[in-house]
């Protein structure tokens, strides 16, 4: 048995690239009306860690051949990012985003329609005339 952790990892990330391919990523179109395809896009997260040790044991000494002790894990993450909606040969992404979980995220995520609304106030006082 060859105990050798470069071959370990390496034998873990082939299997890993073979598992996750680009339709991980950009996803199979889903026809899901009258000319509307829908493609989902996804963010891919991996992870792989790794360590081994060469030591002697109270059953074997150090100058045993290949004393070895090991071990190799791997994660993989697939979290949806966005939706690309093809409709009458024009493309329109809709992003999927995480709820606000602060005021401040709350804040930011408001400011374009509060900036919208002003906007339309300060354009609809301009059209009345002045009495």
């Amino acid at each position: 048995m060859n105990n050798n952790i470069s071959e370990m990892l390496t034998s873990s990330l082939e299997k890993i690239q073979r598992m996750v391919d680009v339709n991980s990523i950009i996803g199979q179109p889903l026809q899901v009306g009258d000319g509307v395809t829908v493609i989902p896009i996804t963010k891919l997260h991996i992870g792989v860690g790794g360590g081994g040790t060469d030591f002697a044991t109270k059953n074997s000494i150090a100058s045993k051949k290949d004393p070895f002790g090991g071990g190799l894990g791997a994660g993989v993450s697939v979290d949806p990012v966005a939706f690309l909606i093809v409709k009458d040969g024009s493309v329109r992404m809709l992003p999927v985003a995480e709820p606000a979980s602060t005021t401040m995220d709350r804040i930011v995520e408001q400011a374009p329609d509060l900036m919208d609304k002003v906007a339309d106030f300060l354009d609809s006082r301009k059209e009345k005339p002045e009495v």
